[in-house]
């Protein structure tokens, strides 16, 4: 019972941390560590995010539901090729590659020594201070429509470093497309949309090694996880959404940095160890 309790809190920490620019992985990461849980687990992390994306369809079901048949249309019909969401198809597309290919490049690093608190804590406050200038100084002029395939896979680019726990996969692609000139509510509506292959698919990959892993949660507290994530998860993309159209992200580079700086201390203090069972 102990466990599927854990699960939930796990399963709440995914939810409200997925959308916002502070990094799910690095909260997973940190918080059963502190709680003296210990480390879920690679495997756990990514299964369970499939329930925020599970939130991402059902929110955005009209928009992803016209940009696939679109899409699906503009590979036999020439004219929906130069249509708006059609582009918007392949812009997904491409701009997911550079995560899937580095992610099985680099799946053993990933899953091992990148999961360290010091890489966690470290690029907590790095990419916090990227986010901070992107969107301190981006012009935030360019609505979702003038999205070009370069800002694409620049933005594709830029969630790839989301592999690093810490970076947040969010606020990676938000900090491109606010350095680029989009709006916030621009560059986080496609960051949510682009999230949606690679997350999906790197969850249905780490399937098979739910329970494998020392220490790690089964099934059971898996499935648990993932529906209160999903949930949770839902209520964040709206308020997040509501949130960005009006003020800037400074208070999530604020808490980034405080809790960066809080890790990298009570690493240094011993509380904290690197690696699980270290």
């Amino acid at each position: 019972m102990w466990d599927y309790l854990q699960a939930v809190v796990l399963g709440l920490i995914q939810g409200l941390t997925e959308f916002l620019p502070i990094s799910s992985s690095a909260h997973l990461r940190i918080y059963p560590q502190l709680f003296g849980w210990g480390d879920p687990g690679a495997a756990f992390t990514a299964v369970v995010q499939i329930g925020t994306e599970l939130a991402v369809l059902i929110y955005f079901r009209k928009d992803i539901w016209r940009i696939a048949v679109t899409w699906l249309r503009s590979l036999v019909k020439p004219e929906y090729r130069g249509h708006r969401d059609a582009r918007m198809g392949w812009f997904i597309i491409l701009g997911s590659l550079p995560i899937v290919v580095l992610g099985l490049l680099f799946e053993d690093a990933i899953d091992s020594a990148l999961r360290s608190l010091w890489v966690v804590g470290t690029t907590l406050i790095v990419f916090g201070v990227v986010l901070g200038v992107a969107d301190r100084y981006g012009r935030n002029d360019k609505p979702i429509e003038k999205l070009t395939l370069r800002h694409a896979v620049l933005m594709g680019l830029a969630q790839a470093a989301a592999l690093v726990p810490g970076v947040s996969r969010s606020g990676a692609t938000i900090s491109m497309g606010r350095a680029l000139g989009y709006e916030r509510a621009a560059a986080t509506r496609y960051a949510f949309l682009l999230a949606i292959p690679a997350v999906v698919g790197a969850g249905v990959y780490k399937l098979k090694d739910i329970g494998e892993e020392a220490n790690a949660y089964g099934w059971g507290e898996t499935a648990v996880a993932t529906l209160v994530s999903f949930v949770v998860g839902y209520a964040a993309i709206a308020w997040l959404l509501r949130y960005v159209s009006t003020r800037s992200y400074t208070p999530f580079v604020v808490y980034r940095v405080l809790l960066g700086a809080a890790v990298l201390a009570l690493l240094g203090l011993g509380v904290l160890t690197p690696l699980a069972g270290a």
